[in-house]
């Protein structure tokens, strides 16, 4: 099997060497891992293209390039410029340091990844790493990652919807925030939503006189609905959550189309 990996963390991120890891355990010893990730970190960008400006890629070493773009422009340079004929058999984006549950989704570089390969029809999971106070300060807080990882990717290869007709599912997953030993097993569920708005804005004066905003984050403890992600990993589950690149509300969409008759 032959397995790109990407991430929004960065090409020197800690969690893309635990993918990187993941990956090798999925591919078998015949099997091949590529990476093409961001030379920068690329969190919170989303689905974003670099649509109006060129990139620069570079080669690290074997099978290992980093591009100055972001996790989508990634997938696009590993499948039309790094590996144009020989393309990937499957795509992994992260591990993400700190979770992509929630609201947190529809920021994520690590879930734009995934959405990218999707859209070229290629099958991809996004696999985050919940933080918290029993997992931070571990010597490996990636540990629930580490060890079940390559076992629930291979699990989704060999039992989860792949096909249909339309935009091409993808899944994201979210290891909970605790030691791996602790992990109380998976629950394939809904993306849920806090109940706090998840980013604000907060203003800084520089010493210049100058006014500076940054973008400050919500509460991520607390809980969603019981079904969804966030309730999942603070019950200490592994969450899977299948998603499509279609935005149509198709449950109102029905009882909406008579509006405009």
């Amino acid at each position: 099997m032959r397995i790109l990996i990407t991430n929004d963390d960065g090409i020197n991120a800690p969690g893309l060497k635990t993918l990187h890891a993941i990956a090798t355990a999925v591919a078998g010893p015949k099997g091949e891992v590529w990476t093409v990730a961001p030379a920068f970190e690329q969190s919170g960008v989303g689905h974003c293209i670099s649509y109006t400006k060129p990139m620069m890629i570079s080669e690290l070493g074997p099978r290992r390039f980093a591009a100055e773009g972001s996790p989508a422009d990634c997938v696009l340079a590993a499948l039309y410029h790094v590996m144009p004929d020989t393309p990937p058999d499957l795509i992994l984006s992260g591990v993400n340091r700190g979770n992509n549950a929630a609201d947190n989704t529809l920021y994520s570089g690590t879930i734009g990844a995934a959405m990218e390969a999707a859209l070229q029809r290629l099958p991809a999971i996004a696999l985050s790493q919940f933080f918290g106070p029993d997992n931070a300060q571990l010597d490996d807080p990636f540990e629930a990652a580490a060890q079940h990882g390559a076992a629930l990717v291979q699990a989704l290869l060999d039992q989860a919807i792949w096909g249909g007709d339309g935009y091409k599912m993808f899944y994201n997953v979210n290891f909970p925030p605790i030691p791996a030993d602790q992990v109380a097993g998976t629950a394939m569920v809904a993306q849920g939503q806090r109940p706090n708005i998840p980013f604000g804005m907060a203003a800084q004066t520089a010493p210049n006189g100058r006014t500076y905003l940054w973008i400050k984050g919500g509460p991520q403890h607390e809980t969603t609905a019981p079904g969804t992600d966030v309730h999942a990993n603070l019950a200490g589950q592994i969450s899977v959550t299948p998603m499509r690149a279609d935005l149509t509300d198709h449950s109102s969409l029905a009882a909406m189309q008579d509006l405009f008759a």
